[in-house]
This record gives C-alpha cells, structure tokens and sequence, in this order.
C-alpha cells in the first residue's frame, strides 16, 4: 500500500487551509470594518482607560447599558508562622500571600497533597512542630497565671450614652402636656394670630365690648391651633428632615398622632361653634375657611407648586378680617384694608426667613419661591414691601384711619422698604436677616399706629345738624 510521508501531507494540508484563508480574507476585513464602523457610531462602548481599570479590580457584565458588577472574593489570611530558628522559612512563609508568581510554588496548599510540591511540606514539617511547641508552652504559662480574661464592663454613663442614640418612643407625663400642647398649636404664631385679629376687632368703626372682645379671640385662637395641629400631623415624614422641625412632638414621638388629632378636633370644634353662636356666622364661616385653606390648601400646596406662599398670605390676611366682622357683624372696607396689610407684610416676612432655611426646605422636599425661584423671592419681597406705602395712603380714603397715619406711618414703611431694596440687591444672609427682624417690630408699630390714628366714630342715631348746635351752644358764653 502506497503511504505519503509526513512531511508531503503536512504541505498538502497547508497548502489547503492557505487557500481557504485566502479566499475568506475579503469576507474577514469587510466584517471588521463594518464592526469598527458600529463601534464608532456608538460612543457609549469606547473603551477607556478607567474601563481597564476597572475591568483589572472588579467581574463586570455589562447588559442593556448598565454595569452590574459583584465584589472579588474576599481571600482567606494565610496562616504565618514565626520561627525564630530559621529565618529562611520564616521568609518564605510570609510570602505566600503576595503577588508575586514565583514564591506561590515555593509552600504548596494543604490540598495539593500528592501533588508535585512534596518537598514544600517537607520543609514545613519541622516548622509546625515548633509552633505546636510554642502553643503548648503558652497554654501551660497560662494555666499556671491563672489569669482571668479582661471583660469590657460597660459603665452606667456609657450605656445611657449608647440607649439615647438609639431611637425610642418618649413617654410624656401628664405635667409635659401643656409644652407639648403649645408647641403643636404653635403658640407663638396663634398669638400673632390673635393680635392681629384683636388689632381687626379695635378698629371696628363700633363701640368696644370686652365680652364680645373675649370670645372672638377665645374663637380665633382656638381655630389656629386647629389649624397648626393638622399641619405638624400632615407633615410628619417632611418635619424630621429638616433642622428646624425636627424636635416636633409627633417627630420626636413624644404625642401620638390619634392623641394630636384629638387635640385638634377638641380645639376646632368648640372654637368654631363659639364663633358662630356666640359672635356672628359671618365670622364662624371665616374661621371655618381658614382652617379648611390652611390644612387643605396650603399644607400640599407646600411641596407642589410655589403659589402656597400666596395661598398662605391670604390665610394670614384672613384673622384682622374676622376681627372686624365680629365686631360690625358684615364685611366692610376697613376689613379689607386691615386685611390687604397683613397680606403685603406676609412677602417680606416670610420670604427673608426662608432665604436663610433654604437647605433646610429643599431637604424638606419643599417648593418655595427661596428654593426654586431665587429672584422672583426677592423682587416680590420688594414689591409688597412699596405696598404697604400705598395701603397706608389708602387708609384714610377709605374713612378708616385720618390723614396723620399716612404721614407718622412713612418712615417704619420706608426704612422696610428700603431693607427689601438691600435684600433684592444683594440677596445674602445678612441683607435676609435683617429684613426678617425688621418686620417682627414693624406690623405691631404699624397696627398700633393706625389705631392712635383711628377715624372718631360717628353716632349714627344723632344727626349732623343736632350734634353742631350743640357744640355752638356749648361754645357760648352763659
């Protein structure tokens, strides 16, 4: 039988995989062009140098553009082993954990038992029965000191340190009540409700009635802390992000929120029913509308859209409005004027306060115009600030106060004004701060102004004609 050497079938074969190469050769460079010219096409799969860097740490998969990735598992810690005899072993030992290729054949793993590195354990062999030796003479210096292990005894201080970091519900007591009750009605902010509708009530072109005078503010203030109750109840997840809401009861737990909601109807319900029945239902209504626009229309409003600051300046004009329908019983204009000045007040106020809590309303999650539109905040600071120029002129056009307010009233409403001006110019911290402060004293100077200013009420049972005859009588000589 004819048999080719190897060497002519090795140059047959060659030779037929040469040509087959040859013929796919076009094929080749056409696919590889069309595979560079795709990669080109999409940036987002370039190859980079962090990509190699990456790549070298960590497994990565890549699918649908986005990187999963799992850690490198961790490497158990070699066992060193020291010995003080032979410090070539104790060298060749330490080095079983680095990198480096050549010393990983030095000391082979328990494993590789039978395996080509036999001479390895060999040299290990006397090393371990000397570490087994140390062992035993430690263990034996130990049972003889007869020395108990150290115990990490936790002091008192340490564990009431430890226990007041964790969270916890506080229990209040019956005494914590009343400061917990004031600041969920916010009692600060309803005693400038309650002054702002007494201020309402005082300028009434009526005689004064201290009866009178006493349930609408009773009404008034109970209906604020309605009002606040619902909101700290609503704003809850919201409070404790911020700083400045964070030590809130129902944030810090100190309340429940059933016992809060309690709290709220116990003041709601008597407080609007007092001033319905007992004042008029005109100003009832009003106290109604104003928890309903407070807790239903502002609260939300907060983290929607940046009309809650208007929403809120109209709940703020509103108590002024309900003093003087409690003391004439109808609007009138006078109550729109009182009400037009704590709206215009309500801009500077608020928007110079949260310039500088910023941060804390964007944690919060809040849209306010300091947050969201930082000039608009400013120019509508300074807008309603001029406003109160104007409503002071207007005062005495409407028959509510005479032509001296106008006058004393300009410089308090001049120099805010010209604080809004600094604030809309430079709009820092500073320039805010003092705007803020500027109008905690300048809405009671103002009310109390245009109550010394306030118009002589005229008797309306005694005719104009009767009440000059009388004081030319009076005049003349007897």
């Amino acid at each position: 039988m004819y048999k080719t050497p190897c060497c002519r079938l090795s140059g047959l074969v060659g030779l037929s995989v040469k040509q087959k190469l040859v013929l796919n050769v076009p094929q080749c460079n056409q696919s590889a062009r069309n595979l560079i010219q795709l990669h080109r096409r999409d940036p987002s799969n370039w190859l980079t140098y962090q990509h190699l860097i990456f790549l070298k740490r960590q497994y990565v998969t890549k699918n649908n553009n986005e990187l999963h990735q799992r850690a490198i598992p961790k490497q158990a810690p070699a066992l060193t082993i020291v010995n003080e005899r032979e410090d070539t072993i104790e060298r060749q030992v330490q080095r079983i954990p680095t990198i480096d290729p050549a010393d990983r054949h030095t000391v082979s793993q328990p494993e590789d038992v039978n395996s080509e590195a036999q001479p390895g354990i060999y040299t290990l062999k006397p090393v371990t029965e000397d570490a087994a030796e140390q062992r035993d003479s430690v263990s034996g210096t130990v049972g003889k000191s007869h020395e108990t292990p150290h115990v990490h005894v936790e002091t008192d201080k340490a564990k009431e340190e430890r226990l007041d970091r964790q969270w916890k519900q506080l229990k209040v007591n019956v005494a914590d009540l009343p400061d917990v009750y004031a600041k969920l009605a916010k009692i600060k902010l309803t005693a400038l409700v309650v002054t702002s509708a007494a201020a309402g009530f005082a300028m009434a072109p009526v005689p004064f009635d201290p009866l009178l005078f006493f349930v609408s503010s009773l009404g008034i203030g109970l209906a604020s802390c309605t009002a606040n109750t619902i909101n700290q109840y609503f704003e809850v997840p919201f409070d404790s992000n911020m700083n400045r809401t964070k030590n809130r009861p129902l944030v810090r737990g100190q309340i429940s929120p059933l016992h809060a909601v309690s709290f709220a109807l116990a003041c709601g319900i008597p407080g609007v029913a007092l001033l319905t029945l007992a004042v008029n239902p005109l100003t009832g209504f009003l106290g109604a509308l104003n928890i309903f626009l407070y807790t239903c229309c502002y609260t939300p409003l907060k983290r929607l859209s940046i009309t809650n600051t208007w929403v809120g300046a109209v709940v703020g004009a509103l108590p002024p409005v309900m003093g003087w329908t409690a003391a004439t019983g109808c609007l009138g204009q006078g109550a729109l004027l009182m009400g037009g000045f704590l709206y215009c007040w309500q801009f500077p106020h608020f928007n110079a306060l949260s310039w500088n809590l910023r941060e804390d309303y964007s944690r919060g999650g809040y849209r306010m115009m300091s947050v969201t539109h930082p000039s608009m905040c400013k120019r509508v600071a300074l807008r309603h600030s001029l406003g109160l120029i104007g409503l002071s002129t207007l005062a005495p056009v409407l028959d509510v106060t005479t032509w001296t307010f106008p006058i004393i009233s300009l410089p308090i409403n001049l120099y805010i004004s010209y604080l809004a001006f600094r604030f809309y110019h430079e709009g820092d911290r500073g320039s805010a701060r003092k705007l803020f402060f500027c109008s905690l004293w300048h809405l009671p100077m103002l009310l109390l102004l245009a109550f010394t200013c306030k118009k002589p009420r005229r008797d309306p049972e005694e005719p104009p004609a009767a009440s000059l005859a009388l004081a030319l009588q009076s005049s003349l000589p007897s």
